[in-house]
């Protein structure tokens, strides 16, 4: 069953103080149909993907630009009202939950892509744009924008600045970050500044855009994104390389990158997942048999198909060193698109098969054998499921927990000791509990592993600097 959150004594302090007046000041800045009080249209905006969570907001509003963000902020600053910006509600960490009621803020309208500059290679884009969306308008011009999450298809441009999303192609063009060059960002009071400047070099003053990417909007509302492009590869080759060795699939993973070779995406897919994506959207173009513990999928691209098929027969020579079987190459674009929506389909699929507890961790990429073996071992210890998948370019393995009786791990005490064990080793072995999911609600009671008090405490630093009142997306990272 979902978990409702009880409310806090803010939130009661709101509905008997200030909240009538606050609606009031709503309905004047926003037409009726950008305002939803009603349950029933409310229901979507309680829940996001993480586990089985259910929040329902006091309100939900969806303003249509910049000045509608800051009017909303000053009246919710004014009443103290808790504000949860949302997305598309595609997180994995709560981010998106207004754990604390009050008012959700939706960038649903604020959805334009503003200017593309072709001469300056870059994009100006409101934060309700769709990633795929995005990466398709620019695309049209030549130009790239690499970070691609699995929701790309749903998931909007704003969230994957809040989390600074990933994605296959992180490995070799990195994250949201390193594309990010200026913010628009309304401030919990309701002022509004731009955090850069529109240039690739910037040393004037601290790094505010970067402190602002991966914030899990706890610092203020972003409004506008400038991102910097590249131009577009005009080739890539896909190809899926069968395992009968869960450990020498991730042992391939680092001698791959040892070798000289940097795959535009090398992914890992343990059988289990395999044999239930490809179930769930009814594709035989993956053989399976039972000898198989996990699959790559490797992916090169450039401007030279020659020199990509040389690397890709180069690749394959070396991992036949690491036990693995008849490699299967893509011919087509009908081909890579099968395997690609198998892959991204993976965390879907096995969230309805029951594996409903997902942890984005992530270690140095020569450590992952070591970690695979290790969530095994803590599953026969605790008695939970455990299957598999992820960025393995990045060392940044996704660990879905199926465990009878239990479809949630927040405040979960038959879940969270085996959740501290699965974190104590990943930090052991040098990595972190997060790669590109975020904090949020339900990984902050484990940040004490990662972090040290005098970090925390810096970081409360930073959120009372920004947000004196502690109104925006509270309860997220840190209480």
């Amino acid at each position: 069953m979902p978990i409702f959150a009880a409310k806090t004594a803010l939130s009661v302090d709101i509905k008997t103080r200030d909240y009538t007046s606050a609606i009031q000041e709503f309905q004047k800045l926003l037409s009726h149909d950008c305002i939803l009080t009603g349950a029933e249209e409310k229901e979507r905006y309680g829940r996001d993907e993480t586990e089985d969570l259910f929040f329902m907001p006091d309100i939900v509003l969806k303003p249509n630009n910049t000045e509608e963000v800051s009017r909303i902020m000053q009246i919710c600053y004014e009443h103290n009202i808790p504000v949860t910006p949302r997305g598309a509600g595609t997180g994995l960490s709560g981010g998106a939950l207004a754990n604390r009621g009050g008012v959700v803020v939706s960038f649903e309208k604020m959805n334009r892509i503003l200017e593309i500059d072709e001469r300056n290679l870059q994009v100006t884009t409101e934060p309700g744009v769709i990633t795929e969306v995005l990466q398709q308008a620019v695309k049209a011009k030549g130009l790239f924008y690499p970070p691609d999450p699995s929701s790309r298809g749903s998931c909007f441009i704003g969230g994957n600045i809040a989390e600074n999303s990933g994605g296959p192609k992180a490995v070799k063009y990195g994250v949201v970050k390193d594309y990010v060059l200026n913010l628009e960002m309304v401030l919990p009071d309701g002022r509004v500044i731009w955090t850069g400047a529109n240039v690739l070099k910037n040393a004037t003053g601290y790094n505010l855009t970067q402190l602002v990417v991966g914030s899990e909007g706890t610092l203020g509302l972003v409004t506008k994104i400038v991102l910097r492009l590249i131009p577009h590869p005009k080739h890539d080759l896909l190809m899926l390389v069968p395992f009968n060795s869960l450990e020498k699939a991730g042992e391939a993973v680092s001698a791959i990158f040892r070798a000289g070779f940097t795959p535009s995406a090398l992914e890992l897919v343990e059988i289990d997942a395999l044999k239930i994506v490809s179930r769930f959207v009814d594709s035989a173009v993956v053989p399976v048999t039972d000898e198989m513990e996990a699959h790559l999928v490797i992916e090169v691209d450039g401007n030279d198909v020659d020199v990509l098929m040389a690397e890709m027969e180069a690749i394959g020579t070396l991992l036949a060193d690491y036990g693995c079987g008849d490699i299967f190459f893509a011919d087509d674009a009908q081909q890579k698109a099968e395997l690609w929506k198998l892959r991204r389909r993976v965390a879907e699929a096995v969230k309805i098969d029951g594996f409903t507890i997902e942890e984005d961790t992530v270690v140095p990429r020569a450590n992952l054998p070591a970690l695979i073996r290790g969530v095994k071992a803590l599953g026969k210890q605790y008695q939970f499921q455990a299957v598999c998948y992820g960025h393995a370019g990045d060392g940044n393995l996704h660990v879905r927990i199926k465990k009878e009786g239990s479809k949630f791990s927040l405040n979960n005490p038959e879940v969270v000791p085996a959740l501290r064990a699965l974190f104590q080793l990943v930090h052991e072995l040098g990595g972190t509990i997060s790669g590109e999911h975020g904090i949020g609600l339900i990984q902050k009671e484990y940040m004490d592993i990662v972090q040290t008090p005098a970090s925390i405490e810096l970081m409360r630093g930073i959120k009372k600097v920004f947000d004196p009142k502690g109104i925006l997306n509270s309860g997220k990272i840190f209480d």
